[in-house]
């Protein structure tokens, strides 16, 4: 079955939360596999966290790698940004 890469744009709750936790929170979530990913200052002490995930070519695999995010409490949005099919 054919893998795609999907990044995910995750902003925390707020400037308090502490992003390297967070990231590794992120980096541990069982719907995906985990690939990369790059702080993305945006303003005022406020970063965001930018995720690659590698999963199965298959229907709603983007959205429960969203679900899964929104479900770590100090997450506050979640934007998938991109999806890209792996050769």
């Amino acid at each position: 079955m054919t893998e795609v890469l999907v990044t995910a744009k995750i902003m925390p709750k707020d400037v308090e939360v502490n992003i390297d936790e967070l990231l590794e929170k992120v980096k541990g979530i069982k719907e995906a596999r985990f690939n990369s990913a790059d702080k993305e200052p945006i303003a005022f002490g406020l970063v965001a966290i930018v995720a690659r995930f590698v999963v199965a070519d298959a229907e709603g695999a983007a959205d429960n790698i969203e679900k899964a995010l929104r479900s770590i409490p100090e997450v506050g949005e979640v934007e998938i940004t991109e999806v890209h099919r792996l050769l």
